[in-house]
């Protein structure tokens, strides 16, 4: 990136989107559907710089924090803001990385605030009852059966699950590998329930005439190809909608449920992330929300002080 830009014109300015969108693919090892919100976020500031006459390199805190104020005014909510920015931040680093800037104007560019909203949870039950409306009679239906479990037994993304091959599959010790965000790869295990729905797909897939390409994808269409993330959306609002419930949830719900149970069930928040595939255990720590009840009965049970008391009689839970 020895060709540095010196003023303000079209070509200049491609040139900077383009050596941007090649860092974040090479360098940051971003997934095409991320890569492309970075670049919708920075083509909006981009759009408000022109308006305004602004040169990208020139642009000061102030002018940043009146484009930041004119999201708010044109009716973005704070997440969708928030999220804008941070695409902003990432473009401004990467001139500062590369010696285009000599200072980040975003450094002191804050996000609004924010209303913590919690995901969407479905409970046990509720995933029974999906899982149990699915009807076995159609072609496609031991394939969804299959689906909804490994959703709900490994937590996967939904881009994970459309994307498993079939030298994915290590049934025999329990596990599949995933290719996460990054192109990281993880073992995750996978439930009994889980390993047995997919066995019972494997002779109904073996059916199916495979399109060129798709020789490995573990979970086919109709037609041969790859699932879409359109189609497992459709699938799993069909069966809410069977089963009788009224949330608004998707295939991501299975993925904080899969989550929150394991929490709630006792098992450790580094084991959480691990199976999630998060970078940062900061990420996780959002399926904290267990009831403070059993926050309660959990502290009591097992804190050395309750413990003691409780051994000699003189407490009771």
């Amino acid at each position: 990136m020895d060709n540095k830009v010196k003023t303000g014109n079209k070509q200049e300015i491609s040139l900077l989107i383009r050596e941007y969108r090649q860092y974040l693919m090479l360098e940051k090892s971003l997934s095409e559907n991320t890569l492309e919100a970075y670049m919708a976020d920075l083509e909006k500031l981009l759009s408000y710089l022109s308006v305004a006459d602004i040169y990208v390199l020139d642009v000061t805190l102030e002018e940043l924090q009146s484009f930041s104020a004119g999201l708010h005014d044109l009716g973005v909510c704070p997440r969708s803001q928030a999220r804008i920015l941070s695409g902003v931040r990432s473009f401004y680093r990467f001139l500062s990385l590369y010696d285009y800037l000599e200072t980040d104007p975003t450094e002191l560019l804050e996000s609004p605030k924010q209303g913590f909203k919690l995901p969407e949870v479905l409970t046990v039950q509720e995933i029974d009852r999906m899982i149990a409306s699915i009807d076995l009679n159609k072609k496609e239906g031991q394939r969804n059966k299959a689906i909804f479990e490994i959703l709900y037994s490994c937590g996967l993304r939904v881009s994970e699950l459309i994307s498993l091959k079939l030298n994915d599959l290590f049934l025999e010790e329990g596990f599949i590998r995933v290719e996460g965000k990054g192109s990281k790869q993880r073992l995750v295990p996978v439930s009994e329930k889980g390993i047995k729905e997919i066995r019972y797909y494997i002779p109904d897939r073996n059916q199916i005439e495979t399109k060129k390409g798709f020789e490995d994808i573990l979970f086919l269409s109709r037609r041969g190809t790859g699932l879409s993330r359109i189609m497992i959306f459709h699938m799993i609002k069909e069966a809410a909608r069977e089963a009788g419930i009224q949330k608004n949830i998707s295939p991501h719900t299975f993925r904080h449920s899969f989550a929150t149970h394991l929490l709630e069930g006792g098992a450790n928040l580094r084991a959480i992330q691990a199976m999630l595939g998060h970078e940062s255990v900061a990420t996780t720590e959002i399926y904290t929300h267990i009831d403070r009840n059993l926050l309660r009965s959990e502290i009591i049970e097992h804190h050395p002080r309750n413990i003691k008391y409780r051994n000699k009689g003189s407490y009771k839970v």
